[in-house]
């Protein structure tokens, strides 16, 4: 693994209006509400993504786990990339997480 010196500026989703497609084929648009990076305690070339997402076409609230990496490949290369695996991440991470998403009223809230 290579040995990050300096990093890029963190990415922000916040307000950001996105398409995604459901297994059936079908799109929903997103409406990334908030969202909370960390980077991984064991990884400085990763940073967990935490996002409090609105799907507009059922009016719901959802969340996602993701990532971002460091690109290597060339047209990524020294960028944030969004993670196409399955994020695997610490407890210690997971709990800092879920702490800063209660303290930030993501769970009291209905929509």
């Amino acid at each position: 693994m290579p040995v990050v010196t300096s990093l890029p500026k963190r990415p922000n989703n916040i307000g950001k209006r996105r398409v995604i497609t459901t297994i059936w084929g079908e799109k929903r648009h997103i409406v990334i509400v908030d969202e909370i990076l960390r980077k991984q305690s064991n990884a400085p070339h990763k940073l967990i993504a935490f996002q409090r997402i609105h799907i507009e076409e059922v009016n719901r609230i959802e969340y996602r786990f993701g990532y971002y990496m460091i690109g290597v490949k060339p047209g990524a290369r020294g960028r944030w990339v969004w993670g196409q695996y399955c994020l695997l991440i610490p407890e210690k991470d997971l709990k800092v997480i879920m702490k800063r998403a209660e303290k930030r009223g993501w769970f009291q809230q209905s929509t």
